[in-house]
């Protein structure tokens, strides 16, 4: 039998429990966002369900915030050790631009990208730290989801691959795509049965079309201005360069929409198949419509505050007028930044997820009921490191 997902979400109800539990993180310095994002992840995961039955997130905020504290701990002593290394020889970030010379200027700008590479295998491992985590925290129909230990496997993968993705100016970016996710997905289990991921990652080069259009495009604006005598961008390069980006930007999201569907389409679990068929079309639609919405509703929410305050300075104009002046705009500022989150997940986090979920069949859904219950996932840190580097700081 072939089910589809599905996703029984309501916007007043996220947006109501996305917003106070904002305000919460403010006032606690940003805290609570442990305890947020742990909330809203359950009431995503419930809204979603396959045959009539929800799926169930069973993390807590308590395990997210420890998780958290050591993985700063870890970062502390690590990025030190680095500094430390870069200090023996001869390389330090923190330098004056104004008496330093040239060779200590070059020497700052080596140690800044060494610092910052130095963060990559943390990142990638985060990465699979916190996929891990979700899927330990994660059940339906009481059965469990688990992912094999494999976090570093995967960095040093991650890198290679990146490596080779540098050097052949992205063409090897599928390549990248396919066998990190692969390498993911083959650790992968719902109770005691393994998914596995196949296909071909040439494949992946249909998805890349427009990107590379894209590319080609900004590639032919520098070539304008190189063959121009004068070396200076006339209209042709300003037109070029503009479409080149526009058409980069928009291949970039058909990329990722389309290589899921292709990689969710391959995938398996024993004897269950999918298959998912999302539309780019309605992915760029959310982004835009939800984000020219967000856009007007904050620019006259904030309008209409700071006219307000403005209009009582005016009126009062003291001292103690002007400080409470500053606490408002501090304030006002601050709740506008948390309504945009809460706009943000309800008017586009929720409608793309939504499209998502009920664009993916599941077939063969009655092998699930062979599938037995796997034991409790051991030594899963409650992706600290991805908190720590603000990795996947959505759901």
């Amino acid at each position: 039998m072939d089910l589809t997902p599905n996703y029984r979400g309501q916007g007043n109800a996220l947006f109501s429990l996305a917003f106070k539990t904002g305000l919460l993180t403010v006032l606690t310095l940003g805290i609570y966002r442990f305890w947020q994002k742990t909330r809203i992840r359950k009431y995503i995961w419930s809204s979603t369900n396959l045959d009539g039955d929800g799926f169930e997130y069973t993390g807590t905020g308590l395990e997210k915030f420890l998780g958290f504290l050591l993985a700063i701990v870890i970062l502390a002593v690590y990025l030190g050790l680095v500094q430390m290394a870069l200090f023996f020889f001869g390389l330090n970030i923190f330098v004056d631009p104004e008496t330093a010379s040239q060779a200590e200027v070059l020497a700052q700008i080596a140690a800044i990208y060494i610092s910052a590479l130095a963060v990559m295998p943390l990142v990638y491992y985060a990465q699979y730290r916190a996929r891990r985590y979700k899927m330990a925290r994660t059940r339906w129909r009481s059965i469990r989801f688990g992912m094999d230990r494999g976090a570093w496997g995967y960095a040093f993968r991650a890198i290679g691959y990146g490596l080779l993705t540098i050097v052949s100016l992205g063409i090897l970016t599928p390549l990248m795509t396919f066998k990190l996710e692969q390498y993911m997905a083959n650790r992968s289990y719902y109770g005691t049965e393994r998914f596995k991921q196949g296909g071909k990652w040439t494949q992946l080069y249909k998805a890349m079309l427009h990107m590379l259009i894209g590319l080609a495009l900004l590639i032919a604006g520098g070539a304008t201005i190189f063959l121009d005598p004068y070396q200076q961008p006339g209209t042709l390069s300003l037109l070029l360069f503009f479409a080149g980006y526009i058409w980069f930007l928009i291949g970039t999201v058909v990329y990722f929409v389309q290589s899921f569907a292709y990689l969710m389409s391959h995938k398996t679990l024993g004897y269950v198949s999918f298959t998912a068929t999302p539309r780019t079309g309605t992915i760029i639609k959310h982004y835009v419509l939800g984000g020219l919405a967000i856009g007007l509703i904050l620019a006259v929410v904030f309008g209409m505050a700071t006219s307000l305050i403005s209009a009582s300075l005016f009126m009062v104009q003291s001292e103690t007028a002007v400080v409470l002046t500053m606490v408002g705009i501090v304030l006002i500022y601050l709740f506008v930044i948390v309504m945009m989150q809460a706009l943000s997940l309800v008017m586009i986090t929720q409608p793309i997820l939504q499209h998502i979920i009920k664009s993916v069949t599941v077939h063969n859904t009655d092998a699930l009921a062979d599938i037995q219950q796997r034991a409790a996932e051991q030594g899963v840190d409650a992706e600290g490191f991805a908190d720590a580097l603000d990795i996947g700081a959505a759901i």
